[in-house]
């Protein structure tokens, strides 16, 4: 196995890819849709898509998202020619433990974000800072 040393890593997505996905989302062609009352009977529910594209296009901020997929420090490692996404978050405390999370697929990252100040700061989430 060959691994390289790992190098800082951010989410950053270029103001033009956002502004192409706006207008692919704005250029919508619903007449190709099967219909409102049609449901879920022949694929993705035209009325819930819809809401969703609206929800994309006037109330989604991605910069946002962007920010909080950024809060804690990112890195990624060639492992036998593949990158491997971590991020490293020192604990806080007497004796910090390693801790290792991985999540399966599909899954992300991100489904960790939560966890990750009670677990490496205890003491400023009501715990004890030895653990």
């Amino acid at each position: 196995m060959t691994a390289a040393a790992p190098r800082p890593f951010r989410i950053d997505v270029p103001d033009e890819v956002l502004a192409r996905i706006r207008v692919q989302l704005e250029a919508a062609d619903w007449a190709i849709a099967p219909g409102d009352d049609a449901d879920w009977r022949y694929g993705v529910d035209v009325g819930y898509l819809r809401e969703l594209v609206e929800y994309w296009l006037n109330t989604y901020d991605w910069r946002a998202a962007e920010a909080k997929l950024n809060a804690h420090p990112q890195f990624l490692a060639a492992i036998d020619g593949r990158d491997v996404h971590f991020q490293h978050v020192r604990g806080k405390g007497p004796a910090p433990a390693a801790l290792l999370l991985t999540h399966g697929w599909p899954g992300s990252f991100f489904e960790f974000q939560e966890l990750i100040g009670p677990l490496t700061d205890p003491a400023a989430h009501g715990g004890d800072p030895a653990d």
